[in-house]
């Protein structure tokens, strides 16, 4: 009996159980360790895509974009065929070899006109009437380096993952910068 009682005792002066928020947790601790390598590792290249960003939203106030203003002189129907559209604008931009090489062509069937980008370094741009032929406008787009860089074309086909996972840090450190800044309000309720 007297073993009982002792064991009743020592179990009596037993430590109470240290409270939950006494253990360290472990969630703060990584939330802070992301959020803090991800800025320090991404820092640059998100600068660069907000920086670029802001500059491709404002190009046209910027003179990057040439501003063509023109009226359609025909129906879509009546245009005439992308081949000798483009023939055109080669033969205006008054470049000859590779730099001759068609890159992309943007037609716009309600304002009239077709724009073919070249290939060129300077990046000319020819605006060419879709019914008539006529070239409106020939000039280099300053935009296309800015683009490039946004997207991360500047520097290899690679560089563009690069991009994407600068996407994929900022969604994290926006996350974790949410849990960091929620996380000691929700603690104290």
């Amino acid at each position: 009996m007297s073993s009982f009682r002792a064991m009743t005792e020592t179990l009596s002066r037993a430590p109470t159980p240290t409270p939950a928020r006494a253990r360290p947790q472990r969630m703060p601790r990584v939330m802070f360790y992301a959020h803090l390598w991800l800025g320090v590792l991404f820092t640059v290249v998100l600068f660069v895509l907000a920086v670029t960003g802001i500059l491709l939203n404002h190009k046209r106030g910027l003179g990057l974009m040439p501003e063509v203003s023109h009226e359609a002189s025909a129906p879509f129907t009546a245009a005439r065929p992308l081949a000798e559209l483009a023939q055109a604008a080669v033969a205006a931009s008054g470049l000859t070899g590779d730099g001759a090489e068609v890159d992309r062509m943007d037609v716009r069937p309600s304002k009239g006109y077709v724009k073919v980008r070249l290939s060129d370094p300077r990046t000319t741009e020819v605006t060419v009437d879709l019914a008539s032929g006529e070239v409106i406008h020939v000039g280099a787009r300053g935009d296309v380096f800015l683009e490039q860089l946004h997207s991360g074309e500047a520097f290899g086909s690679r560089w563009v993952l690069l991009t994407d996972a600068a996407a994929v840090a900022l969604v994290i450190l926006l996350a974790s910068g949410y849990w960091l800044w929620l996380y000691p309000r929700w603690r104290r309720r």
